[in-house]
């Protein structure tokens, strides 16, 4: 009941978004959400983008921003040499939308935060539209996970990286379990079978990431 209220609630919160497409929203998105990027300039990497030329521009953070990828319902922007961004447009009903933010920082290893909103850009509560995977679910299950050596390699990781990302082509998310990349190679290597080889995926459906 709680679900069928939230979607409810979601719907009367997005605008229809018949007429507006990825490039429309990314230019009046509010000024705090990309703050490397005023207005003016989202519209200039557009209109660079859409002439075929590099959109590539100069950003408030004395570094450079580029636009690598727009369609109607995507954007992926790299924000900073750090840091980047990625937009989609998820149906709902009625031809409403919402919008799924993703942005991944690698410091070196990515890592991500996955966000939502209105097609008016009002925040909307991330856990009622997908579920984040926690590390163990990387892991493989065994019967031995009490051994030694798998106790040894988790310890290993005493962090919890993992980086999303969204596609141009369908509505899908995938998480990939980054920590390990923090390690050497050779102490990865020790790590490496104790883990599920493909990430975890998520598909859009009645509103939410499952």
């Amino acid at each position: 009941m709680k679900r069928i209220l939230f979607g409810l609630l979601l719907v009367c919160l997005v605008t229809p978004a018949v007429a507006q497409r990825m490039e429309e929203i990314f230019i009046k998105m509010p000024a705090d959400v990309i703050i490397q990027l005023e207005e003016a300039w989202r519209k200039d990497l557009v209109d660079l983008y859409k002439s075929g030329k590099t959109a590539t521009l100069e950003n408030t953070m004395q570094g450079k921003s580029s636009l690598l990828k727009l369609t109607d319902d995507y954007l992926l922007l790299q924000s900073t040499e750090r840091s980047t961004v990625e937009m989609k447009l998820l149906p709902l009903v009625n031809n409403t939308h919402v919008i799924c933010m993703v942005t991944t920082v690698s410091a070196p290893v990515a890592d991500s935060r996955v966000l939502f909103f209105s097609t008016d850009w009002i925040p909307l509560p991330a856990e009622r539209l997908y579920e984040p995977v926690t590390a163990d679910w990387f892991w493989k299950e065994r019967a031995d996970n009490s051994s030694a050596e798998y106790l040894e390699a988790k310890s290993q990781l005493d962090m919890s990286l993992i980086k999303y990302s969204l596609h141009a082509e369908n509505t899908s998310l995938t998480a990939e379990y980054t920590t390990p990349l923090y390690l050497d190679e050779a102490s990865r290597g020790k790590i490496v079978s104790w883990l599920k080889e493909a990430p975890k995926q998520y598909e859009w459906k009645l509103g939410r990431f499952e």
